[in-house]
């Protein structure tokens, strides 16, 4: 299985807490590092097996870091290490990300506070550019990936239909298609061999699939027991439940339909709220996906009773971070025996390159969508028929806003800064900002 002698677990879980500790700059950063740890300079695992392992995760619905981490903590120490490996990964940035929401809830007000979360908005436009530029390079090769793309923003930015409807249609247009032209696709034709399936698979698929819904469902089930099906921590639940089933393509994917939900359909936020949240996620080590918990913690602290809003808004991350990777550790546990046959279906593989391509369409339509917010005083909804757009005041826009992007954009993609540090810079920027110009 590995290349060097396999570790003890106690060497392993040390491993794993310093990955989740100092795993910041996103996916592509954090998978590198855990390249660079278990294989370059541990050899716990071989280089083929690693990238057998990102396969399988890509796979799968949920933050594809943490799902790497879980499976290769399940390859070195079976359900204990992929527990360990797959926890520590998100516990050191959940705890940042409830820090920073308490911070942003409380210090609403306070100069510093505004003026960096200004200058940190700014930083958001040029992370999410620089997200569709790199995911669209990996995934738009073909002309038939180029139109799902285009077809996926029509349909989310000027028909409004909802992301997990996109990911499905995307899905089954890229599964029908592998099947007699999978070149289209950017597939090889040629077929590739599978090793015997294991003998114990579905025994290991039914128990850990059982057990992965009940630690899932058991806090929501409690919830509603105790405080009703209508209560804040249900519908946290339930909502956050839906979109790890559909979290193909990463956060950026999600935000926009995470953001119409929470903004227009349960009003847990404004649009600029969504825009910080994003923007301290990025400041935390962990997975991009821990926006999710920025999100839960505002929804319940506004919504608090019976309990205070600080407990509340606790209560509402830890819900939203439960069902987030919890069910993202279902999916591994549950598949872990079939990764080689996964891997090698070429219908499946179809299917994810045609949901990828339309991640592409979704996050240009969250870049939009980000930039009419940011840059502009008042945004409004419009609709006429099945059709919907944004209008706004073009002499409305923020002069301030502008050059800070504009900077930001300088850093990112002139200096070739790294995200954390133009988070960090646009932070001191919008404070000396606020305070300079008032």
């Amino acid at each position: 299985m590995s290349a060097g002698a396999k570790p003890t677990f106690a060497e392993a879980f040390k491993v794993w807490l310093t990955i989740g500790c100092i795993n910041f700059g996103g996916p592509a950063a954090q998978i590198a590092l855990m390249h660079r740890v278990t294989v370059d300079e541990k050899k716990w695992v071989e280089e083929a097996r690693f990238l057998h392992a990102l396969n399988f995760c890509m796979l799968l619905p949920g933050p594809e870091a943490q799902k790497l981490a879980t499976y290769l903590g399940w390859l070195l120490h079976g359900t204990r290490g992929g527990l360990a490996a797959g926890i520590l990964f998100v516990i050191p940035g959940a705890l940042v990300m409830l820090g920073l929401s308490l911070l942003y809830a409380l210090g609403r007000g306070i100069s510093a506070v505004d003026g960096a979360l200004f200058g940190i908005k700014a930083a958001v436009l040029v992370i999410v550019l620089e997200a569709l530029i790199r995911i669209g390079k990996r995934a738009l090769k073909s002309n038939l990936l180029l139109a799902l793309a285009a077809a996926a923003f029509v349909g989310i930015f000027f028909l409004a239909l909802p992301f997990p409807l996109i990911v499905a249609a995307a899905a089954l247009v890229g599964y029908l298609v592998s099947r007699k032209s999978p070149q289209q696709l950017g597939l090889s034709a040629k077929s590739e061999s599978v090793p015997p399936p294991a003998p114990d698979r579905w025994r290991h698929f039914a128990i850990a699939s059982l057990l992965g819904l009940l630690a899932w469902w058991a806090p929501i089930a409690l919830a509603a027991l105790v405080f009703g099906p209508n209560h804040v921590l249900v519908n946290i639940g339930l909502f956050f439940s839906k979109l790890a089933v559909v979290s193909f393509g990463g956060a950026y994917a999600l935000l926009a339909y995470m953001a119409q939900q929470a903004v227009e359909t349960y009003g847990w936020m404004t649009a600029p709220e969504m825009v910080d949240g994003l923007g301290l996620a990025e400041t935390t080590p962990g997975p991009l996906i821990l926006v999710t918990q920025f999100v839960g913690f505002l929804a319940a602290f506004r919504d608090a009773a019976p309990f205070s809003p600080v407990t509340a808004g606790v209560l509402g991350a830890a819900m939203t971070t439960w069902v987030t990777f919890v069910s993202s550790m279902l999916w591994i546990f549950a598949g872990a025996p079939f990764i080689e046959r996964l891997r090698a279906n070429q219908k499946l593989s179809g299917a994810l390159a045609a949901i990828t391509a339309a991640v592409v369409g979704v996050i240009l339509n969250l870049s939009v969508w980000f930039a009419l917010h940011v840059l502009f005083g008042r945004v409004t909804e419009m609709h006429a028929g099945p059709l919907r757009w944004y209008a706004f005041d073009p002499l409305a826009l923020d002069i301030r806003a502008a050059v800070l992007a504009a900077i930001a954009g300088t850093l990112a993609f002139g200096l070739h800064r790294s995200l954390i540090e133009v988070v960090v810079a646009m932070a001191g920027l919008g404070i000396i900002a606020q305070y300079a110009l008032g």
